[in-house]
């Protein structure tokens, strides 16, 4: 019994030390802490659902996200700044401010179709919204304001 715990135990401390590696790493490369939720609820029992913490990094004309919790070693979600759109921005509601960044905005985006919500400080957000500005000449911005 004690040889089996102490194996679970050792086990548990891997994987824990192989996501505090992971999150140091893609923070290292030029990271930011971003909360996203996929699909958001229409009338959600728990406005806090769903929401999942993580690292987003630029790469191009790409925003490729990892999710803290995962074990998978690429991107859990790659959003095309050519075919992302805002199509609203609010405050956290009283029950998701308990699971994102202190200050956070919540922006609601649609890309080829699937509506996500981004969580993210306002530093971060000023850099989110440079990076949808910033195409090269030439190229559509990617920045649309949903009508």
């Amino acid at each position: 019994m004690a040889t089996a715990l102490g194996i679970l135990l050792f086990v548990a401390c891997l994987c824990i030390g192989y996501l505090v590696f992971r999150r140091v790493r893609l923070m290292r490369g030029g990271g930011v802490d971003l909360s996203l939720r996929r699909r958001p609820a229409a009338v959600p029992r728990d406005a806090s659902a769903g929401w999942h913490a993580g690292v987003a990094r630029y790469r191009g004309d790409e925003l490729a996200w990892f999710r803290l919790t995962s074990f998978r070693p690429g991107a859990s979600l790659r959003l095309d700044r050519n075919e992302l759109e805002i199509i609203g921005r609010r405050e956290p509601a009283d029950a998701e401010a308990y699971v994102m960044p202190t200050r956070s905005a919540v922006l609601r985006c649609r890309s080829r179709g699937v509506e996500v919500e981004l969580a993210m400080t306002p530093g971060v957000l000023t850099g989110f919204l440079s990076w949808l500005e910033a195409a090269p000449p030439g190229r559509s911005t990617g920045y649309r304001q949903a009508s």
